[in-house]
């Protein structure tokens, strides 16, 4: 077993249930701003997405590890060595934090992991693309950690209280990260002639993931209305794209880079980024499964598992023996 869910053997079969008297009070209580709890009654859609949502975010921080950790033995200097392998290591652990919050609404962290492994549950589609040169490193650590920071400040301001304050942990730490994401970049925009190819030739193959991170636009959206509402995501995929967009695309410019989209500009009139639509039939294709390393990705992942069977077997059999029954 990978851990306790919990699971309530007195619960009634209404705690499941839709009950519009127990909505009400639900909804209420969410508007007051209060956070709800495992042991909370909340409806069966509400559930049902928070675990979708914070077990995609598991996988993508277990996933993600794998551009950058193919980079540890390679990295340019020992201190860059240490630093990857202790950002790889920071990424794992948030995963750990997040199976723990899911695990509260009821699924188990193996049924998360063979759901993972079988292709059933989804990650972030940008994990499935390659990190060729550590230009990519340096980009991912940078722009992609600053996407994740967006997105994980504002939910760490939603209503369920297990994955906010797992969020509140992981956005701590992801601010070390999206420094030494800035520092790599720095470096390689300012330093030769072939440090800064190779730091513009990977942010010009990272733009589109980047730009498909936050997801589709809310037009495509059917859920977006009803999770605000109950604060299951705290903005809208359009808003954090926005903001993203507002806070990266001036300190990018700064370096001299050039981002590889003609409409890219900022409209003063309505203070929005415009810029050229993203290839969202590649997005659905990535997440689908037909990305440049979705098998390899899920290989690996199912290597690891495999692995790593004998020692979730040895740790349930030193658990069972702290249960046998006195002579």
């Amino acid at each position: 077993m990978y851990g306790n869910a919990y699971i309530d053997p007195d619960a009634k079969q209404e705690q499941f249930e839709d009950d519009p008297v127990k909505l009400a009070e639900f909804e209420a209580r969410i508007a007051a701003g209060e956070k709800i709890e495992p042991k909370d009654w909340m409806p069966t859609e509400y559930r049902k997405q928070l675990v979708r949502m914070i077990e995609q975010h598991a996988h993508s921080e277990i996933i993600g590890a794998l551009p950058e950790g193919t980079w540890i033995t390679r990295a340019p200097g020992f201190r860059r060595k240490l630093a990857l392998m202790a950002k790889v290591q920071d990424e794992i652990g948030h995963a750990q934090l997040l199976y723990s919050a899911a695990e509260t609404l009821g699924k188990s962290r193996e049924d998360m992991i063979n759901d993972l492994i079988s292709g059933k549950s989804k990650y972030s589609n940008v994990f499935n693309y390659p990190a060729f040169t550590w230009g990519d490193t340096a980009v991912i650590a940078w722009l992609i950690d600053a996407g994740a920071i967006v997105n994980q400040v504002a939910n760490s301001k939603g209503s369920y209280g297990p994955y906010c304050r797992a969020l509140e942990r992981i956005c701590a730490e992801e601010s070390f990260h999206l420094k030494y994401g800035h520092d790599n970049v720095v470096y390689l925009a300012t330093g030769t002639k072939i440090q800064r190819q190779l730091v513009q030739e990977a942010l010009t193959r990272w733009w589109g993931p980047i730009m498909h991170f936050f997801g589709p636009p809310d037009k495509m959206s059917v859920h977006t209305e009803k999770l605000m509402r109950w604060k299951v995501k705290m903005a809208t995929n359009d808003d954090m794209r926005q903001q993203f967009l507002n806070m990266y695309v001036p300190k990018i410019w700064d370096l001299g880079l050039v981002l590889p989209d003609p409409n890219l500009r900022k409209n003063e009139a309505t203070g929005l980024w415009e810029y050229s639509e993203p290839d969202w039939d590649e997005f659905k294709r990535v997440i689908n499964g037909d990305g440049p390393l979705n098998k390899e990705r899920l290989a690996v992942r199912k290597m690891a598992e495999e692995r790593g069977a004998w020692v979730r077997e040895a740790l349930k059999r030193k658990d069972a023996q702290y249960v046998q029954p006195l002579a």
